[in-house]
């Protein structure tokens, strides 16, 4: 079957119509560069009526107790399980993803709806010791409000979700605005989502929307003061975009920007493992995750035994259809990036790096074989990042020269460390260490569980995600300092007595 039949079948059997033949915005599979059809862009008119229902909404989910919210995010996971496979398909044929990484994708939203149930029961402040007798202090957390989601399409449902579910046990309303590149998961779950809530009975209108646009539409939601949270994944140059236009109307914005991540193999590391590992992180989603392994620093006594190992792995990796038998590695989502792989490699040759593969491969899609480079040194390309299966390789001395380099980097996403030495993996971990926001021992830099934070520092934008404590970012606090007594003690010891 084509992808358009198979389109066609999933979004069937889920209860969504196949999108126009004609005029919008055009569905393409990466597989083969095929159209799924056309979608009308959201209008300002759209936006309008999606902004004013949500803050309607606001004013009654605010009130819903919080274990009761935890309810629609339950039977949003209930119906994510009995839709796995539909949506896995879905973004395999949009995303080109092979359908392991794809069903994991979905996996990580059941996940999180799980996580968030649980969270609804837990969402505490503190009791806080006051200096004054007679007197409690407390600090308490209150819905922030509207959150827009911005996301990209290398996961594109994933994402959605890790936000969603964390929003909605916190009280807010949620407006979705998916990549350009994948509407067609976006319109899947979101009918995924009304089945949730017509289960969940009484879910105010306006509560779960979607807005399929471009850049524009995202711009719209940036620059509205009622969405109170936006969160946004996707490059840096985005974040640039509108991190200032929240900014300037003091709004709460959660930044999940680019990577440019990298790993250190020690002399002491577990070869094996470190192959695997390199090769999933450098190699996964065709080199299109924002925690993709890009840069690769190997201890000069390890380098010989661990290029040889690589060569071999870069090589034997099958790309092709992502839906063949063995595929590793799907195809790119565009011409775009075909072109900014080779204009990465062209440059890198120019300052005399050794490149082995990222050949383009022929056939409808947009099929590139992965590139293992060595570079003379860490400069030009290998301090961009390029969403495609590139790993730059090179030789350091010391664990602090590593570090160093390790650290170079604008974007601080995700960063990892082969050793088995233990001071070697604690001087990694500590301040003086990696300056991400994920720093891993003897596991990738991809492949982020749902309960941890995610997020990174620097030019990634220093936003979290998911699991730990970023559901504060889709709340406000409040410090509350409660009188029992029938005096008036102020802090800091001040008088201020009235004559009488």
């Amino acid at each position: 079957m084509t992808p358009v039949d198979l389109a066609a079948a999933s979004l069937a059997r889920l209860g969504v119509p196949m999108p126009a033949a004609k005029g919008g915005l055009s569905c393409r599979s990466p597989l083969d560069g095929s159209v799924l059809g056309y979608l009308p862009a959201a209008t300002s008119r759209d936006h309008e009526s999606a902004v004013s229902a949500a803050a309607d909404a606001f004013v009654a989910w605010r009130d819903v107790p919080a274990p009761r919210r935890g309810e629609l995010v339950r039977l949003l996971g209930e119906e994510l399980r009995a839709a796995k496979d539909d949506l896995a398909a879905l973004v395999t044929l949009e995303a080109g993803k092979i359908p392991a990484e794809a069903a994991g994708e979905v996996q990580e939203m059941i996940d999180i709806c799980d996580f968030a149930t649980g969270l609804s029961r837990q969402l505490h402040g503190l009791t806080i010791a006051s200096e004054r007798p007679g007197h409690r202090m407390m600090e308490t957390w209150h819905p922030a409000g509207i959150t827009a989601i911005i996301t990209a399409f290398n996961f594109p449902v994933a994402v959605w979700a890790w936000n969603a579910a964390l929003a909605l046990v916190c009280g807010n309303p949620v407006i979705w605005k998916p990549s350009e590149k994948t509407p067609l998961t976006a319109l899947a779950v979101s009918a995924v989502a009304a089945r949730a809530a017509k289960k969940f009975g009484g879910v105010p209108n306006g509560l779960l929307a979607c807005l399929i646009g471009g850049a524009e539409t995202g711009a719209r939601l940036a620059a509205d003061e009622r969405v109170a949270v936006l969160s946004a994944t996707g490059s840096t140059r985005m974040g640039r975009a509108v991190a200032p236009i929240v900014a300037a109307r003091f709004g709460k914005a959660i930044l999940e920007l680019g990577g440019n991540n990298a790993g250190i193999v020690c002399p002491s590391a577990d070869m094996d493992l470190a192959v695997r590992a390199i090769a999933f992180s450098a190699l996964g989603t065709a080199g299109q995750r924002c925690t993709t392994m890009r840069r690769l620093f190997v201890h000069h006594a390890a380098k010989e035994v661990l290029m040889a190992r690589l060569q071999t792995a870069f090589a034997s990796a099958k790309v092709g259809d992502p839906r063949g038998e063995g595929v590793l590695l799907g195809p790119l989502i565009d011409e775009a990036a075909a072109k900014a792989m080779q204009t990465a490699l062209e440059e890198a040759r120019a300052l005399g790096a050794i490149v082995m593969g990222g050949e383009r491969l022929p056939g409808p899609g947009v099929y590139v074989r992965p590139a293992l480079v060595e570079m003379p040194c860490q400069a030009g390309p290998m301090l961009r990042e390029t969403f495609a299966p590139i790993l730059y390789v090179l030789p350091y001395t010391d664990l602090a020269e590593a570090i160093a380099l390790n650290n170079a980097a604008s974007a601080g996403l995700s960063s990892a460390i082969f050793t088995t030495d233990l001071r070697e993996a604690e001087t990694f971990l500590s301040a003086a260490g990696s300056d991400c926001g994920i720093a891993n021992v003897n596991i990738g830099t991809s492949g982020a569980e749902i309960g941890g934070a995610f997020g990174g520092e620097k030019e990634t934008g220093g936003g979290r995600e998911s699991g730990s404590d970023a559901w504060k970012g889709y709340m406000r606090r409040a410090t509350n300092t409660i009188n029992y007594s029938r005096a008036l003690p102020l802090a800091q010891g001040i008088r201020f007595d009235l004559p009488d």
